[in-house]
């Protein structure tokens, strides 16, 4: 990753000093009844207390973890093994599919970003490919742009990994989805033409060891913009997720067989968790988020069903494929406001 210098030193001072407790209470949740072969699509009242547990966890934490999902251990695992193969190469050989301002698919490190707090390095991958998305974030421009896959010569394996992971993903995502609607009181399948034509990604993270880890971070505090994200990391662990009752930094040990749900839509009933992931100063880490998008037209906002006078819609309308690349956008170019993030589009806040 390079040398620790002033400035990566300078830019990492920003790391929240708050207090870490234990992961106690954190919603581990368990999703058996869903893989019953006696109940392949299981009513309402059949899964009733699965969604309570599932609208609380989401009301209350903002992310859960699932257990018995359906997703079977060894495509984690061999996915985990062929990106820990690709990371070994040597930067020369890893650059050949790196990704640049056209195509932001393939890989990077924190060399290639302005953002030299984050001590990482990523291999993202689409699920549909090609995936369609604005070739701009310019409000009148209509021309399409695809994103398409770039795969490694070495490790062989790992195209064919990402893609039998994706699908596993895939059916969690629409299981998980149709979940949270039943929660929100909404038909299961309410939420899912939204992802006809979704815009999702796998994102493969390895955060070396660092000799500074009181003074870095794997990645920085955020939230996520799409509608789900379903997180696997390995036994090394390093995610933390800020507690909404107190504000506590929450370390999330690693659960075997699980995964961590963090849920971001709802007009704020369910709100997106701070997060962060901090680095080690042995051990690497490997960690495999999905992110669940829309389809590059959807247009983001309240559902009708959930606003009324007494909780009327906190924000206003955006276009997802719009938003989607002005996030790409921004890895590569300055712009001339901070990095697009959900907030900016709350009724009560003026963004740009």
């Amino acid at each position: 990753m390079g040398e620790v210098d002033a400035a990566f030193i300078q830019a990492t001072e920003h790391r929240p000093k708050l207090a870490i407790v234990e992961a106690d209470g954190i919603p581990l949740i368990d999703l058996s009844v869903l893989n019953s072969p006696d109940l392949p699509e299981p009513d309402a009242a059949t899964i009733r207390p699965l969604i309570a547990e599932i609208g609380e966890a989401c009301e209350n934490w903002g992310f859960f973890q699932v257990i018995n999902h359906g997703v079977p251990l060894e495509r984690q695992k061999n996915l985990e093994v062929a990106a820990r193969k690709f990371f070994a190469l040597s930067k020369q050989e890893k650059k050949k599919v790196g990704r640049d301002e056209v195509n932001p698919l393939g890989y990077y490190d924190t060399e290639h970003t302005k953002n030299v707090r984050d001590w990482k390095e990523v291999f993202d991958v689409t699920i549909q490919n090609p995936t369609l998305v604005p070739a701009s974030h310019e409000p009148n421009d209509k021309e399409l742009r695809e994103y398409i896959n770039q795969w490694p010569e070495n490790p062989p394996e790992l195209r064919e990994e990402c893609e039998h992971y994706a699908k596993e993903m895939q059916k969690l995502a629409y299981k998980l989805l149709e979940l949270i609607s039943l929660s929100l009181g909404l038909p299961a399948n309410h939420l899912n033409g939204f992802f006809k034509d979704h815009t999702s990604f796998i994102r493969l993270n390895h955060y070396p060891p660092c000799p500074v880890p009181h003074l870095a971070l794997g990645v920085g505090r955020h939230k996520d913009g799409g509608a789900l994200t379903i997180l696997a990391q390995d036994d090394v662990g390093g995610l933390e997720v800020k507690r909404k009752t107190d504000g506590e930094w929450i370390q999330v040990k690693p659960t075997h067989d699980a995964y961590i749900i963090n849920v971001v839509w709802s007009n704020d009933r369910y709100e997106s968790v701070e997060h962060r992931a901090i680095v080690n100063s042995e051990k690497g880490r490997i960690s495999i988020p999905f992110v669940f998008n829309p389809a590059h037209y959807t247009i983001v906002e309240p559902l009708e069903e959930l606003t009324d006078d007494q909780n009327p819609a906190k924000y206003k309308p955006y276009n997802w494929g719009k938003f989607f690349a002005t996030r790409k956008r921004s890895n590569f170019q300055k712009l001339d406001v901070e990095n697009i993030q959900i907030y900016h589009f709350r009724l009560s806040e003026k963004f740009g």
